[in-house]
């Protein structure tokens, strides 16, 4: 299947419209279908130290993501920075709370990611993205893994895998129950997503790993270009 971007309805709608909300609650089953917590945790043991002196969530979503993450990897000791980053804020308290529970020090950031990678003075030791790299292309896409180099020592990302099986999959949400706006959005963003090796070219650092992990997912794991402490 060729990579085609295609605009995805959730993109567009207010934070707080109904439809918005249920596709969320949709796209929390669906990362529970794919196996992504399990997938990211997997490649950050295995390509990134843990845990972390702070961490990025870029696209952070509602948080949920997140949360289940910082489930599977364990609390943590000394507070460790924990940045939520989205373009709209939908990270509710309780889950704040929750991840505070779990030791993280949580910062919740609304912004353009470039925008808000332009204004950090420091780097990071980690960026965790799920679902997250298919929403760029060509350009756009090469300036952000190359920010994303620069400014963090370790990125791990889970993305649509681009493949028919995946697409087939994506055309049947609604058998999950899923809205009009998710059962526009899954097929979208797997014709969107990655196959192969084609971040890797991009990323002007070292890459741990990319490829497909679990049916539907494709993963990625790589080290910045500067590799001080």
């Amino acid at each position: 299947m060729r990579r085609q971007l295609v605009p995805e309805m959730l993109d567009t709608l207010p934070a707080d419209d109904p439809r918005a909300r249920a596709s969320r609650a949709d796209l929390r089953r669906i990362n529970a279908l794919m196996f992504n917590t399990r997938i990211a945790a997997s490649l950050i043991r295995a390509h990134a130290s843990w845990p972390p002196r702070d961490l990025v969530d870029l696209g952070c979503g509602d948080g949920i993501g997140a949360l289940r993450l910082a489930r599977a990897l364990g609390p943590v000791e000394g507070a460790p920075r924990l940045v939520l980053l989205d373009m709209q804020p939908v990270v509710t308290e309780p889950t704040r709370q929750a991840l505070g529970a779990l030791g993280w020090r949580v910062e919740l950031a609304t912004s353009d990611a470039q925008r808000w990678w332009a204004a950090q003075a420091d780097r990071v030791d980690l960026v965790v993205t799920n679902l997250f790299l298919h929403h760029f292309e060509g350009a756009e896409l090469r300036g952000l893994l190359n920010t994303l180099a620069d400014r963090a020592r370790h990125v791990v990302a889970t993305e649509p895998l681009r493949t028919p099986a995946s697409y087939l999959a994506a055309r049947a949400v609604g058998a999950i129950g899923a809205n009009a706006v998710t059962r526009h959005d899954a097929p979208a963003s797997v014709r969107a997503g990655f196959h192969g090796m084609e971040l890797s070219p991009l990323w002007p650092g070292e890459v741990g790993f990319e490829g497909r992990r679990g049916p539907f997912t494709h993963g990625f794991a790589a080290r910045g270009v500067r590799h001080d402490a």
